[in-house]
């Protein structure tokens, strides 16, 4: 894009921020272009957020700017690649079910509890994948400004889905059927900026060695049956030049060969995940797991690994370990049926210095259930 149309595509969308009506903003758009590619849109406001736009300022009339956009959007076909087609597939059948639910859950007189909450089930995890699979890959090629704004247009999605769902229950269907018209209609808006936006400018900066490692990222997400896998078998395929059976990796306490090691952190009834001192994700177990993640989160920013809305607080209790004015910090919620107890560890080496932080999580609610004693040698 040249400078005088990036330029202009700016000023159309500062004014939107700064009192311009739709109406202007989009008589001046017609008036200047003809069309406009979904990279160029990013690198707009990518742009005015460098330039000291807040991301929540973006995110508050993201809508607005696909409103506008939305009929002159035109990008370039990709090239047959058999990675990005079954990528894309599965991103795009999962709109076509939200799509349709959402067109059921309208046309219906009544409103379904069980509806809404399928609705929130299938957009939760669909935006996960977005969030935790596609972002890492953008952000790699500097792309970081347009996943925070529809991440956090994401969430607002989703807490006005649990809130349509908590008003149920007072039975006030008029209230319930307003928000739940608007939600939906936000829902849709998503659709077309994941299809015209974020999908065509992902084909235009990935390679296609980054696709192949989306695909089967996307295909096994969140499936307990696929997470439950020989895991010494997978690192073997991933790098069959290291011999797993006889290496050790010597430690102070004893030693363990690289397939024990493996095994043994991956059936830990925990999920850890461990950020080093540059704030990058290292590492996660594979086992058991709180928090869905996929191997497309080694190396990315942990702040971008989180909502906008909770970034700052993660920044300020790696700030305060990184300072050595704090090395621990717990929270407790709840997710569905599960109590989750997540904990932060400062690491340090045995002279102190800040190695990185440990995050571990575990369902309490079974330990919340325990009572009485249990010894080896009871009989149950």
């Amino acid at each position: 894009m040249n400078n005088q149309k990036k330029q202009a595509l700016k000023e159309i969308i500062r004014s939107l921020h700064d009192g311009a009506t739709l109406e202007q903003a989009r008589e001046r758009f017609v008036k200047e272009f003809s069309d406009v590619s979904s990279k160029e849109i990013a690198e707009a406001e990518q742009q005015l957020i460098n330039e000291g736009l807040p991301i929540e300022e973006v995110q508050r009339l993201c809508d607005v700017h696909s409103s506008i956009f939305k009929d002159s959007i035109k990008n370039d076909m990709p090239k047959p690649d058999i990675f990005i087609e079954q990528s894309l597939l599965i991103l795009n059948q999962e709109n076509r079910q939200i799509t349709d639910l959402c067109k059921n859950i309208l046309k219906s007189d009544n409103i379904s509890p069980d509806d809404i909450t399928k609705l929130y089930e299938i957009v939760d995890l669909h935006y996960k994948k977005k969030e935790i699979v596609l972002f890492p890959y953008l952000e790699k090629h500097g792309v970081t400004s347009p996943p925070k704004v529809m991440w956090g247009v994401d969430d607002e999605i989703r807490d006005a889905l649990k809130e349509i769902i908590s008003k149920i229950k007072e039975n006030d269907f008029k209230t319930i059927r307003d928000n739940l018209n608007a939600c939906i209609t936000r829902i849709k808006d998503m659709v077309f900026k994941e299809q015209s936006i974020l999908l065509p400018m992902m084909i235009d900066a990935l390679s296609s060695d980054e696709w192949h490692q989306i695909f089967p990222q996307l295909k096994n997400f969140n499936q307990e049956t696929d997470k439950k896998m020989d895991y010494n078998q997978t690192a073997q395929s991933d790098n069959p030049s290291v011999d797993f059976d006889s290496d050790f990796i010597t430690l102070p306490s004893g030693k363990l060969k690289l397939n024990e090691l493996i095994s043994l952190l991956n059936v830990l009834p925990f999920d850890m995940t461990f950020v080093d001192h540059e704030d990058k994700v290292a590492y996660f177990t594979e086992g058991e797991r709180i928090f869905p993640r996929e191997r497309a989160v080694i190396g990315r920013s942990v702040f971008n690994c989180h909502p906008p809305k909770s970034q700052h607080v993660v920044r300020a209790i790696m700030d305060s370990f990184r300072a050595g004015t704090s090395n621990h910090e717990d929270f407790w919620i709840k997710m569905g049926s599960k109590y989750v107890l997540i904990r932060y560890y400062a690491v340090r080496d045995i002279q102190g210095k800040y190695l990185g932080t440990l995050e571990v999580s575990q369902d309490i609610t079974p330990i919340q259930s325990i009572t009485g004693e249990k010894r080896l040698l009871s009989d149950n």
